[in-house]
């Protein structure tokens, strides 16, 4: 939910440093005044750095329970391997194994391991342990800190070499983290370290202005910016430097509001959205890794903050519920984060389940912050929903706090709350200011990525997510019930199946070579013409480029959905054809479509039209790629339009197929709605995890992987098309009832694409181009989506969207039925006209949501 203006009015803490938040606040916080602190500036430290301690290491009371038991024992595990391995390093070394003086990601690692020795001392617990509040141990970590300071993190000179997010965000964490523990020793022994090590941090964030973050930087926003600002929180409280803390939660607080692309502010496009999307890197939908980063950090962040004064901790439990209900529960299905929202991430050998553990605790400790106690039981309830979903079973030795997993075996112990999702098992969520659709059903969930001149074709990155060429080209994932979905997609999907395959796309037929192969890099180095490593140029044209046409988009209505997309080439390929980019660099050119996709409640049918390739180049749209155990028992059935039986040396295309992976107990249905050929494959692949992702383990992964695919010859001079209805769960008398017309498809070119459901008695239509269309009964002016629904009472319910983002008001007329408006959205004028309705909508600043108008 968006902040109120009492809200923001409670972010500022009432500290003597009025003068500092004056010159540092956003303008937002600078108009308003300023509560009364319920703390003394020495209590306010003191609380805050209890909280933080009560955050990562527990409390007396949560680290009693037997529950809690086996995160403390990995706590002080792995403080022991740590131990153990600084006694054996070698030269140039603190840990074993961790060689220094090069490489950022082992000095990042090296203070993480004394981090975690720290908290080991610290960790409260009943059960005796030699590490509890150890001085020795203390001692030795303060003196590593100090080692490491003087060869390898103070000279300012030396350092920031490899990923800039190691000097400005990895290393300070785990440094305010281990300040805060070893505070008291650190006054005995080495006092003046922690203003030492403060003074250098400050100077490694070359991102930011005067050693401090700046909201105008391009680095210093939504998870980045809470990871620096907590961190600068806990640096104040060391330092008792509570101007330094009103400025760092002054400028946390910019993360809790939601994005309005029509007033930017700072220029930044990442964070969440009214529609619930979140972008991280400008351009990326992000919510299924950067998301549950924020989510994690800001839940962090109310609970370090409780009671200092320093932050309205209600406002904060509110915003963050909201990104909860409508940023993340619709993307998790049976306890699994979609793949479409994980960008590099999905390379890599962690699976859906685990990104989701940071969503489940930080619900657990919402529950427990909300002051509303229907929200509470809400949230208890969606936990006790994803961990009774979920056929992996959650380990809440994995959460961050002791006490979060406490709770958590209270929520599974009370049947107060039964297990409830947080949204209706029938709904159709467009994010459309990230380009992703989510279409649920009991039984299953639809997901599909889009992309735009907005929104990112893909992500790679550092060596991960190799080949991700289509993942914004309409690929979509179908997730059925009770499936292991490690089994199904994960980082073996992305390993077995072909990235000219993948489920959804449309893709030219040719072989392309990953930025590692082309430029024997991880990224493209050409210092000269601005490409370094994290240049701006870089993420425009290498790691997350984004496409050039603007319609992607849909609209919904009644929990059904239309959605299109003018698939284009990336930005990379465009820049190149205007002589923008180095002779050296390699940008590939797209194939194109006008894709659609209609979601109904048993089916989803996919539409392409103007499948050609300007270049000569044979293409192909996959319907849908599945993979298997290769000791599954998968079967394909089906039957030719005149009824008989379908076999794979028919040699004829079948009017509908029906795939089955009896082991996996699933069916799914493909229904040919015009006619049209498609290939059917059945085989085996065996590949490296490394063909995904430069660090994977060297591991081999064999799949039976199922592909249906149209094609489109080389040198065809027509463009292709293509209508098919996804069916999941299907049986074959289902799959045949098709026939009978029930679904139809009216329009299926580049102008205009349009399904008809007779059984629910619904229009859906996208329009691609200026101009007026017709369909059916309906005239659309534009391009547009539009969703038309006969209800039972004889009236009609309208939906209707802008996918550009970017018309002012879209016209659509119902002709020979002179209806009157019964309830509309702000912004839908409906008037009576010689042979119909028409309906006016606004669509101005919208950013692609929809309008509904309710006619009888």
């Amino acid at each position: 939910m968006p902040l109120s203006r009492r809200a923001l009015l409670s972010l500022v803490p009432a500290v003597p440093a009025a003068t500092v938040l004056a010159n540092s606040a956003p303008a937002w916080a600078r108009s308003v005044g300023r509560p009364a602190s319920p703390l003394g500036a020495e209590e306010g430290f003191g609380r805050l750095m209890a909280n933080m301690l009560a955050t990562f290491a527990g409390t007396p009371e949560s680290n009693a329970r037997p529950e809690v038991a086996q995160k403390l024992a990995a706590i002080e595990s792995t403080a022991r391997t740590w131990l153990a391995a600084l006694e054996t390093a070698g030269p140039d070394e603190l840990f074993d194994g961790l060689p220094l003086g090069t490489s950022d990601a082992n000095l990042h690692a090296s203070y993480l391991h004394l981090y975690e020795i720290a908290l080991a001392t610290r960790a409260p617990g009943e059960v005796p342990s030699d590490l509890r509040d150890n001085a020795t141990v203390q001692r030795q970590v303060i003196d590593a800190l100090g080692w490491l300071h003087e060869r390898y993190f103070g000279d300012l000179e030396a350092g920031y070499y490899g990923n800039w997010f190691n000097w400005e965000i990895g290393v300070p964490t785990s440094v305010s983290r281990t300040l805060v523990l070893l505070r008291e020793r650190l006054d005995a022994h080495a006092p003046e370290l922690p203003a030492t090590y403060v003074a250098s941090m400050d100077a490694y964030l070359r991102n930011g202005k005067d050693g401090d973050v700046d909201l105008d930087s391009r680095f210093h926003t939504g998870a980045n910016l809470a990871d620096i600002t907590v961190n600068r929180v806990l640096q104040g409280a060391v330092l008792g430097d509570e101007a330094r803390i009103v400025k760092a939660v002054s400028d946390l607080g910019t993360v809790f509001d939601p994005i309005d692309p029509y007033a930017l502010r700072h220029g930044v496009t990442d964070g969440f959205y009214a529609d619930g999307s979140f972008l991280q890197h400008a351009s990326v939908a992000y919510t299924g890794s950067y998301g549950t980063s924020l989510l994690a950090r800001a839940t962090q962040s109310f609970r370090i903050l409780d009671g200092t004064g320093y932050v309205a901790h209600e406002a904060l439990v509110g915003v963050v519920r909201g990104w909860m209900v409508n940023g993340f529960a619709p993307l998790i299905f049976e306890g699994w984060m979609m793949e479409l929202v994980r960008g590099r991430a999905v390379s890599r050998t962690a699976s859906g389940y685990a990104a989701t553990a940071a969503v489940v605790e930080a619900a657990v400790d919402l529950s427990a912050a909300v002051e509303d106690e229907a929200e509470a039981t809400a949230l208890r309830g969606y936990v006790r929903h994803l961990r009774e979903t979920s056929p992996v079973a959650l380990d809440p030795a994995g959460f961050v706090s002791p006490v979060s997993v406490a709770r958590f075996a209270d929520i599974l112990a009370d049947d107060s709350a039964p297990a409830e999702d947080l949204g209706p098992a029938e709904r159709n969520v467009p994010f459309n200011a990230m380009d992703r659709t989510v279409h649920r059903r009991p039984g299953y969930a639809f997901a599909l990525a889009r992309s735009s001149d907005r929104i990112s074709k893909y992500e790679y990155m550092s060596g991960e997510n190799l080949m991700p060429w289509f993942q914004g080209d309409g690929a979509h994932y179908l997730y059925l019930s009770g499936q292991d979905q490690t089994q199904v997609f994960g980082v073996d999907y992305f390993t077995t199946v072909s990235p000219y395959r993948l489920a959804g796309v449309t893709a030219p037929v040719e072989s392309r070579e990953t930025v590692p192969e082309l430029y024997g890099e991880l990224w493209y180095d050409n210092p000269e013409v601005g490409f370094t490593s994290s240049s701006e140029s870089q993420n425009t044209y290498v790691y997350f480029p984004r496409g050039t046409r603007s319609y992607s988009g849909g609209a919904s209505l009644d929990g059904y959905g239309a959605v299109g997309m003018a698939q284009s080439d990336d930005v990379a390929y465009q820049a190149q054809r205007e002589g923008l980019l180095p002779d050296d660099f390699v940008a590939y050119r797209n194939a194109e479509a006008i894709r659609s996709w209609f979601m109904f409640d048993d089916e989803i049918v996919l539409l392409a039209a103007g499948v050609r390739d300007r270049a000569g180049r044979a293409v192909t749209t996959t319907l849908d790629s599945r993979i298997a155990a290769p000791t599954d028992t998968v079967e394909l059935t089906g039957r030719l339009a005149d009824g008989r039986e379908w076999s794979p040396g028919s040699g004829r295309p079948p009017a509908w197929l029906r795939y089955v992976n009896a082991e996996q107990s699933t069916a799914i249905g493909y229904v040919f709605l015009d006619g049209a050929r498609a290939d059917v494959s059945l085989e085996t692949v065996t590949r490296s995890r490394r063909v995904v992702r430069v660090a994977n383990p060297d591991t081999e992964v064999t799949k039976r992987v199922f592909s249906l695919v149209a094609r489109r010859p080389a040198g065809a001079h027509a463009p292709g098309s293509v209508a098919c209805a996804l069916v999941p769960h299907a049986t074959e008398e289902r799959l045949a009832g098709y026939a009978g017309g029930e679904v139809t498809v009216p329009h299926n070119n580049e102008r205009i694409q349009a399904v008809l459901h007779a059984g629910l008695g619904l229009l859906a239509v996208n329009t691609f181009t200026p101009g007026v269309h017709r369909a059916e009964r309906l005239i659309v002016e534009g391009a547009a989506s539009v969703l038309v629904r006969e209800t039972p009472d004889g009236g009609v319910s309208l939906a209707v969207a802008d996918p550009t983002t970017q018309r002012d008001e879209i016209a659509v007329t119902l002709r020979g039925r002179r209806l009157r408006a019964v309830e509309t959205d702000e912004g839908v004028r409906v008037r009576r006209v010689a042979g119909g309705t028409r309906v006016e909508v606004r669509t101005r600043q919208v950013y692609g949501r929809s309008l509904v108008a309710r006619l009888r």
